[in-house]
């Protein structure tokens, strides 16, 4: 059937794929015997290729199945963007593991429940949350724990990096049975094939959501969802060939984004992943003009971080080719500044980490509108339906809930058959999003369901506001939010970051907005926060705000 996005699509994008039945473990195998030189990871000047980069995730497969490891075991993973979370997640997948990626900046807490839900016996972390994953480790199934340092891939480091490698060095971990020091892994276990191969659609990782609105998720990915993902992105952005890709490695591999969109990507393409632990504006413009950097993906606040940077002028960033973002809403405002500044053009995305995680995408090499996530990949289906039970399909510009299916869906929830039930029916994945369709096929999301405002009857997006506060000049960031209210129900709060050295009013910002907005969705009281809290990909939690203006409210 022909769907109403086809005649949006650019040239030379199919509508549908003939998938190949590889695993993306097998295609780095398969790229160090046709690009055995080329730079996979290039981590603080240190580079690896493709053929060292193979060699060593055998090499950590093999470690991993002497110590026990048997396919389907579950391998954690607790790093920043460094060699060894590559290394080590491929070399699980060559194990025929399961790969459960955690966040660095959880909790003891947190991390405590991802352990026990997904039943991992073997983690991976960096030296300096060591101590206290071998600490936590009798209340969780892991049973030895990897420790992996910054030092481990730099080889002989230039005079500037000594410092970090000193600092490095004398790191204190206890010393307790079961604790393996990463580079005599390395070293032990030989770089030959395990010789294990699993079913295309196996599971291949637990990507935990967020868990802001309750207990984290195991999203169940197989290795289908991941090789079909990646195959999807390759075949939307024709003009990138093997072995010539840069890529820019700052969204953390712990995120679905950065897993599949940055990691897998990048190896299936045979590109060089140029990887930053940690989203400095200064260390992403130095990796753009000193590696020359021809894909970048990123979030809105990573966007924001660079355009503010005082020193921005002084970079060469015309390298860049592609130019994506996702995650979260990219406001007009920064799409604008950061395009009439770089030269680039932002094509914006969407996904979850239940789509591994792209659905969408404005057209490469097509027309791109501002505001809107593009039109579904290849083999991707949407459909918008009404709020109350989702079956009715709404007409073309009518907003409803976005529903998705297509080959990059997970079947569900990792021991949660009530979540999956609820979330997945008949094959479609209902997003909780908000989004409407236009006449060419091109998607836009309107808000969360559950963030909508609802005020004296009127129901009131929070996004809108948000694009009103990015355009005015002393506004950094911006969040608003939804407050009880006795006579309204609700009102509207917003929670503003400004720009370094501005000052402004609670009444400026209330004046700004009633000149743009509609009476109803002005907010009545606005507060200044030197920062918002974000996810680990930097994703702003309207969620979190919330929680502390109720939190607030209670006392």
């Amino acid at each position: 059937m022909e769907k109403t996005w086809f005649k949006s699509y650019a040239a030379d994008v199919p509508y549908n794929l003939q998938y190949q039945n590889v695993t993306v473990a097998e295609a780095l195998a398969k790229n160090a015997d046709l690009y055995p030189e080329v730079t996979a990871l290039i981590f603080l000047d240190a580079r690896i290729t493709y053929r060292s980069l193979n060699e060593m995730a055998n090499s950590f497969a093999n470690a991993l199945i002497d110590m026990g490891v048997k396919p389907g075991d579950r391998v954690a993973m607790l790093m920043p963007n460094m060699p060894q979370i590559v290394i080590a997640t491929y070399g699980a997948w060559k194990a025929g593991a399961i790969v459960v990626m955690n966040n660095p900046l959880y909790t003891d807490r947190e991390l405590e429940y991802q352990l026990n839900n997904s039943g991992s016996t073997m983690l991976v972390t960096l030296d300096l949350l060591a101590p206290r994953m071998i600490a936590l480790r009798p209340k969780t199934p892991v049973k030895k724990i990897i420790v992996a340092h910054i030092r481990d891939h730099l080889g002989f480091p230039k005079k500037q990096l000594l410092p970090i490698v000193a600092k490095d060095k004398h790191r204190d971990i206890p010393k307790t049975s079961e604790v393996y020091e990463w580079p005599d892994l390395i070293k032990k276990y030989p770089a030959t094939d395990p010789g294990i191969r699993v079913a295309f659609d196996s599971l291949a990782t637990l990507q935990y959501t967020g868990g802001t609105t309750g207990v984290s998720k195991g999203v169940m990915l197989t290795h289908k969802n991941l090789s079909s993902n990646v195959q999807q992105i390759e075949a939307w952005f024709p003009g990138f060939g093997k072995g010539e890709l840069v890529q820019l490695g700052v969204l953390p591999f712990f995120h679905s984004f950065g897993l599949t969109c940055i990691m897998n990507f990048c190896v299936w393409m045979a590109g060089a992943d140029v990887l930053i632990p940690r989203p400095d504006p200064t260390a992403v413009l130095e990796a753009i003009h000193k590696h020359k950097i021809t894909f970048y993906p990123a979030v809105p606040t990573i966007y924001v971080g660079l355009l503010s940077h005082p020193k921005l002028h002084k970079y060469d960033v015309s390298s860049i080719i592609g130019c994506f973002s996702g995650a979260a809403p990219l406001p007009v405002e920064v799409i604008k500044s950061f395009e009439e500044k770089t030269g680039s053009k932002i094509c914006e995305g969407y996904g979850l980490s239940e789509t591994s995680p792209v659905a969408t995408i404005n057209p490469w090499g097509g027309k791109t509108k501002v505001g809107s996530i593009g039109l579904p990949l290849s083999d991707t289906e949407i459909k918008i339906v009404d709020l109350e039970d989702g079956t009715k399909e709404m007409p073309v510009g009518e907003a409803g809930e976005v529903i998705i299916r297509g080959p990059q869906v997970t079947e569900g929830y990792y021991n949660m058959p009530d979540e999956t039930a609820k979330t997945v029916r008949d094959g479609w994945l209902y997003t909780g999003d908000i989004g409407k369709m236009d006449d060419e096929g091109y998607f836009y999301i309107v808000d969360r369901k559950k963030d909508m405002i609802i005020a004296g009857g009127y129901n009131i997006y929070p996004r809108d506001i948000d694009e009103i506060l990015f355009e005015h000049p002393k506004i950094l960031e911006a969040c608003a939010i939804g407050v009880p209210d006795q006579y309204r129900g609700e009102t509207v709060k917003a929670f503003v970051v400004l720009r370094s050295g501005e000052t402004m009013t609670e009444q400026e910002v209330i004046d700004f907005c009633k000149e743009k907005l509609a009476k109803y969705k002005v907010p009545t009281t606005v507060e200044f926060i030197d920062s918002l809290p974000k996810s680990g990909v930097g994703k702003i939690l309207r969620k979190e705000l919330r929680a502390m203006e109720l939190a607030k409210m209670q006392k």
